[in-house]
C-alpha cells in the first residue's frame, strides 16, 4: 500500500516518520516547505499539491487542525479527490465533527474513494513510540485494509463502529480528560489549604486509586495556567462538539459535561 500524509505537525511528524521507517512507500506534502526538511534523512517522496499526492498514493492520511482544514485538503483546488484513484482511501485523523466526516464521505463515494475517521490520542512522544491510540470509524473491510499502517504508530487500533464513531469516541475521551482535569487541580489545592504539599500530595494519589491521566498533566504544569495555555482552545473546541452531539439526539451529558464547563472555566475558556 502507498501511502500518502498530510499535516506533519507535533504528532502528524512522527506518524509519517513511522510509516517510512516501517517501509512503505511514502508521499508528503506539506504548505511550507521547512516542514519536510526533518524527511530529508529517508526514503519519502515530496509532492506538490495534495492532488498529486493522491496519485501517488493508495492511503492518504490526514493530521491537519479543523474541520476547514480537513475539507480544503479533501476537496479544494488541488485537493486529494483531485488525484486519488478509484478504491482510494482517506483516513481523517484529526478530530473534528462527525458529521463533517460522513459529509466528506458522500461526496468521495461519488468518485469511488472511501473515507474512515482515525483520531488518535497520545501525542507526539506516543507516536513516536508507535503507541498511539488510534479510534476508527468507518466500513470494517476498509479499515482492516489500512490497519497495517495505523500500527506502525497505534497500539491500541480499536474500530469503535461506523464513520463518525472514531471522532465520537475521541471527543467523550477529551470531555472526560477535561472534566479530570479541574477534580484533580481543586483537590491539590484543598490538599494545599490542609497543608499537603501539592506536588507530594500528587506522587502519592498517582500511586493510588484515584490515579489519572489528568492528575499526572496537573502535577506535571504546576496547575492549571500552563496547560490552559497550550490546550484550552482545543478542550473547548471539543467539550463543545460533545454538547452538540448530545442535544441533537436529545441525550444529557450530566456530570462530566458540567465539570468539564468547571474546567474550562478555571482555565479561562468558558465555551
Amino acid at each position: 500500500m502507498r501511502v500518502g500524509f498530510i499535516g506533519l505537525g507535533s504528532q502528524g511528524g512522527p506518524m509519517a516518520r513511522r510509516i517510512v521507517e516501517a517501509g512503505y512507500e511514502v508521499t508528503l506534502w506539506a504548505r511550507r516547505k521547512e516542514s519536510l526538511e526533518p524527511y530529508a534523512d529517508t526514503a519519502a517522496k515530496y509532492a506538490d499539491t495534495p492532488a498529486q499526492l493522491a496519485r501517488a498514493s493508495d492511503l492518504v492520511c490526514l493530521c491537519v487542525v479543523s474541520d476547514d482544514d480537513v475539507r480544503a485538503v479533501i476537496t479544494g483546488e488541488n485537493g486529494i479527490l483531485e488525484g486519488l484513484r478509484e478504491g482510494g482511501i482517506i483516513a481523517i485523523h484529526s478530530t473534528i465533527h462527525p458529521d463533517t466526516c460522513k459529509e466528506l464521505a458522500e461526496v468521495a463515494r461519488a468518485q469511488g474513494v472511501s473515507i474512515i475517521d482515525a483520531p488518535v490520542s497520545g501525542g507526539g512522544m506516543g507516536a513516536a513510540a508507535g503507541t498511539l491510540l488510534v479510534m476508527l470509524g468507518g466500513d470494517e473491510k476498509t479499515v482492516e485494509s489500512a490497519r497495517p499502517v495505523f500500527e506502525t504508530y497505534g497500539n491500541p487500533v480499536v474500530h469503535l463502529g461506523d464513520l463518525g464513531a472514531g471522532q465520537v469516541a475521541k471527543l467523550l475521551n477529551n470531555l472526560l480528560f477535561t472534566a479530570n482535569l479541574s477534580t484533580a487541580a481543586s483537590t491539590l489545592d484543598l490538599g494545599k489549604a490542609l497543608g499537603v504539599d501539592p506536588a507530594k500530595l500528587g506522587e502519592v494519589v498517582s500511586h493510588g486509586t484515584a490515579n489519572s491521566f489528568a492528575l499526572g498533566r496537573v502535577v506535571s504544569a504546576g496547575g492549571l495556567e500552563r496547560i490552559a495555555g497550550h490546550a484550552g482552545e482545543l478542550l473547548r473546541k471539543d467539550v463543545t462538539l460533545v454538547a452538540s452531539l448530545a442535544d441533537n439526539v436529545g441525550a444529557s451529558a450530566g456530570v462530566s459535561l458540567s465539570t468539564a464547563d468547571a474546567t474550562l472555566d478555571m482555565m479561562g475558556y468558558r465555551r
